[in-house]
């Protein structure tokens, strides 16, 4: 008999335990607050468009392409990202230059041809195109210069048909990619590194073309 005391004891103690324990165990979920969840979105919304402003502010910038003057490499209408971040300017990159002069300011893409230090020559006798003695690689160009008269400058013509131009330091020497409709340093001059807005980095638009350029 005390036996079967002992275990009914044991077993209302568990009964009761169970109950206190019981009213915790099955508390609703606190209810969501709504307005803290939207603000909570905001707030990470708002400070992911503030590093997206800043990114695009001092490492990137978004450019359109206008004009023919790097066909058939780029299009009139293109968009592209552009890097600026520390860079310093090298031979084909292709960039985007704040050209100033007394009869011309706008901002246009090119190609760098030749750096400070730079010997260029250009030899529209046998379409060629030296730096430093050494033939450039010019397969991106649309077609066979041509000696053409906006370009012509005595100052730096060496033969009939070949011009040479040795670069200052702290400048580059840009050509377009269409040769002979260009407004380049064979008009504007030598560019100053300081004009140099970025490098060409991404093609976003049209997406057919989307990548590297």
């Amino acid at each position: 008999m005390d036996e079967n005391k002992g275990l009914k004891e044991v077993d209302e103690k568990d009964i009761e335990t169970a109950a206190a324990a019981a009213p915790e165990d099955l508390k609703e979920p606190a209810k969501v607050n709504v307005t803290d969840e939207i603000l909570d979105w905001l707030e990470s919304f708002v400070f992911a468009m503030f590093i997206v402003i800043l990114v695009f502010t001092f490492v990137f910038r978004i450019v359109l392409v206008q004009g023919d003057s790097m066909n058939s490499t780029l299009t009139n209408g293109d968009r592209l990202i552009i890097s600026h971040l520390n860079y310093t300017p090298k031979r084909d990159d292709i960039v985007v230059v704040e050209a100033k002069t007394d009869y011309f300011h706008k901002t246009i893409i090119k190609r760098v041809i030749g750096i400070g230090g730079d010997t260029v020559r250009l030899n529209y006798n046998d379409n060629t195109i030296t730096v430093n003695g050494s033939v450039v690689k010019d397969d991106h160009k649309k077609e066979v210069m041509l000696d053409k008269f906006q370009f012509f400058d005595r100052t730096y013509m060496i033969e009939e048909g070949i011009y040479e131009y040795k670069v200052p330091d702290g400048k580059i020497f840009v050509m377009g990619d269409n040769r002979n409709n260009s407004t380049d340093s064979r008009r504007l001059g030598f560019i100053d590194n300081d004009m140099v807005l970025g490098k060409v980095v991404l093609r976003l638009f049209p997406f057919g073309s989307f990548g590297s350029v």
